[in-house]
């Protein structure tokens, strides 16, 4: 089963400690080399982004950044696993490291499971 992890957090967080990166890269070196970890990766900033919304049955384009977002997704990981709880397991590991390395980091990790070719979400 494959998940989508998300990493949120406020976007005026700052920059990571470098031992954070460190602990980070290692961490996913092995997912990599293990399978557990398809792909992975940060996003640039709200205000280099674009949102298209349809409210009211209209389609509109907004600009970012966006003022009513209290925390954005900072970066993302797809991962293999056995079940959910496997996977939930690797986001903890994630907040884990963040408590290690970066104890001020205030932030969360969403782990959801992506529907495969021939199925829907579940109800």
């Amino acid at each position: 089963m494959r998940y989508l992890v998300m990493v949120k957090m406020a976007e005026d967080v700052g920059t990571a400690p470098p031992a954070l990166v460190e602990a980070m890269g290692t961490e996913m070196q092995q997912a990599f080399a293990d399978g557990s970890m398809i792909d992975a990766g940060g996003l640039y900033p709200t205000a280099q982004s674009t949102e298209i919304r349809m409210r009211a049955g209209a389609v509109t384009t907004v600009d970012g950044p966006f003022a009513e977002a209290k925390e954005v997704v900072g970066g993302y990981a797809i991962m293999e696993a056995r079940s959910h709880e496997e996977a939930v397991e690797g986001g903890r590991r994630v907040v884990e490291l963040h408590q290690q390395h970066w104890p001020s980091w205030e932030g969360s990790v969403e782990v959801r499971r992506i529907t495969g070719p021939d199925e829907g979400p579940a109800q």
